[in-house]
């Protein structure tokens, strides 16, 4: 069980931040700059929460339920990555030791992604970020999550010809959860229907 008992410790007056395993680092470490974003990243789905839970208390879909649930246990999921990358992978670490993100809740977001996408149509443009007002939160959580996946990427890179010192699981993660993001815009988007498509070179013409 996590206690916090107070918001400011003044530790981090200095630049400085602590890790999860009490070392500590600038704030513009990499490390933090990466799981920083997963925290932005969270929050950004926070308010696709609250805009399906709108659509609940309003028509009360099944669809915006099933969202409105996935949505919630993908916040906690993202707590699970933030923890893992806060915590650099030690020599001689076993299985159990930290929290770190496993296989199965990659595969979750896979399954998620394949039982929502067979209800879209096929694309035949990009899309741009709009439509619902859910449809547009999910396409900014989409790119915030982006951001954290290039920060993770960042750190792993970093350990190529070295000790592994970042679960590369997270990246993998993060990577099924931003696809799986679009996925859920389009739904919200009366299954694609309502998507806002690119017209490429459609601001060059004269008016």
């Amino acid at each position: 069980m996590v206690r916090i008992s107070t918001v400011y410790t003044k530790t981090g007056d200095d630049g400085t931040t602590g890790l999860g395993d009490g070392s500590r680092v600038l704030k513009s470490d990499p490390r933090v700059e990466a799981y920083g974003s997963v925290d932005e990243s969270n929050a950004a789905i926070g308010l696709c929460v609250i805009s399906a839970k709108r659509l609940l208390q309003g028509a009360a879909t099944p669809l915006a339920g099933a969202i409105h649930r996935l949505l919630v246990s993908i916040q906690n999921d993202l707590f699970d990555v933030g923890a893992d990358l806060c915590c650099t992978i030690l020599e001689g670490e076993r299985n159990g030791d930290r929290l770190r993100v496993i296989p199965a809740q990659t595969t979750r977001l896979e399954e998620a992604i394949d039982e929502h996408n067979q209800r879209l149509a096929p694309l035949d443009s990009f899309v741009l970020p709009g439509g619902s007002d859910l449809a547009a939160q999910l396409h900014v959580a989409r790119t915030v999550v982006r951001r954290a996946e290039r920060a993770v990427t960042t750190l792993i890179d970093q350990d190529r010809g070295g000790p592994v010192r970042t679960n590369p699981e997270t990246l993998r993660y993060l990577n099924r959860l931003s696809d799986l993001l679009f996925v859920l815009a389009r739904v919200a988007n009366d299954d694609g229907r309502g998507d806002v498509k690119w017209v490429p070179g459609a601001g060059r013409t004269p008016r």
